[in-house]
């Protein structure tokens, strides 16, 4: 491979490390192509990409991009393969179902929204960590609460006025 070449796939590499919040450094070595491919389907399902990596390149990505990756490049060593995601934990969901059968993929490293997580001990805390989304739609749900507890007594409350005053008008007659 040719020196452009190379500096073409870091140039590449960092540029996706840059746009994406989300990744996980992984270990897949010892994975044979059927388990490989069910790896790869599964990431794909999640929308997930998995991409393996020379450290060489992954190290000179970490450099040439703005965030700071120095804590991961310790992780960078032995074959590597990266998880790009959407969300914080989906590829920890899909390593811990993937490892019910098989003692890979290994978690080295994850970054996730400027925080890095070191070693495979994390992938329990990372499968457990709410998205985004779902963090936005507990704090709506929060806030819609105390409304909607306000709005049933009000019309529970109507009723009962409708229902006495009613009851009245009956008495009257």
């Amino acid at each position: 491979m040719r020196k452009e070449e190379k500096n073409q796939l870091i140039d590449s590499l960092a540029e996706q490390l840059s746009d994406i919040n989300y990744f996980y450094l992984i270990d897949i070595f010892g994975l044979n192509a059927k388990d490989t491919t069910l790896l790869r389907g599964m990431c794909f399902k999640k929308d997930i990409k998995l991409q393996v990596v020379k450290n060489t390149f992954l190290k000179k990505a970490f450099d040439r991009c703005e965030k700071d990756f120095d804590s991961l490049v310790d992780s960078c060593n032995g074959p590597t393969s990266i998880m790009f995601a959407q969300t914080g934990n989906a590829p920890a969901k899909i390593i811990k179902e993937f490892r019910k059968t098989k003692d890979r993929p290994i978690l080295k490293a994850a970054f996730i929204e400027e925080v890095t997580y070191i070693g495979d001990d994390q992938l329990d805390f990372l499968s457990t960590i709410k998205s985004r989304e779902e963090v936005i739609g507990d704090i709506i749900g929060i806030l819609q609460s105390p409304a909607k507890n306000v709005i049933s007594a009000l019309q529970s409350g109507g009723q009962k006025i409708s229902g006495v005053l009613e009851t009245l008008s009956k008495k009257s007659e």
